[in-house]
């Protein structure tokens, strides 16, 4: 199960999809998001989901004041809690939003829209088995895309080595919680 930690859907449950999905935990959204609000004014922000799974933490963002969303994730099940999620967080936010839900890889989806400039916030939440080397190159595209002020959001396993960030990224938060480890960049152009 996940749910909206806070905001104006705050509580609110959310679907998780079948399978391999595995959610950030409420405990990991919270610390995240509040270490996020310190850098980061959601009113009105455009926030992109990669590797979405239920949505939570775009949906989050959206609870949050954030007004637009793009959530990618290949996985049917995943595209149909998206779906569900979006209806949920539609009836309870009492705004405008713009949600788009794509259903295809990260990668397909970045090649395919090579100006992101938009975008203020990000969110990579991969699958764990994910190899580094595969981040790292997403990273590099993803990152040439991006407007000048969008911040990144890594989340990988606390066991894994830390990814070498590419050219123009920057770490400036690490943060562990349990088997999370969570990864705030910033571009460095």
């Amino acid at each position: 199960m996940a749910r909206i930690i806070a905001g104006e859907a705050g509580s609110l449950t959310l679907k998780v999809p079948q399978g391999p999905t595995r959610p950030t935990s409420d405990r990991v959204r919270e610390a995240m998001f509040s270490s996020l609000s310190h850098r980061i004014d959601f009113d009105g922000a455009t926030v992109l989901d990669l590797y979405a799974g239920s949505g939570a933490l775009g949906f989050e963002a959206l609870s949050r004041g954030a007004s637009r969303l793009i959530a990618v994730d290949s996985d049917r099940s995943a595209m149909l809690a998206l779906k569900a999620n979006q209806r949920i967080i539609s009836s309870a936010l009492s705004r405008d939003l713009d949600i788009s839900l794509r259903q295809q890889s990260v990668a397909a989806f970045i090649d395919q829209n090579s100006v992101l400039g938009e975008i203020d916030l990000v969110f990579i939440d991969p699958p764990y088995a994910l190899p580094n080397a595969e981040l790292e190159s997403l990273l590099g595209s993803l990152s040439a895309s991006l407007g000048p002020d969008a911040l990144i959001v890594v989340e990988r396993s606390a066991k894994d080595p830390t990814p070498q960030w590419p050219d123009g990224v920057t770490c400036v938060a690490e943060k562990t919680y349990g088997d999370t480890a969570v990864f705030t960049l910033e571009l460095s152009r």
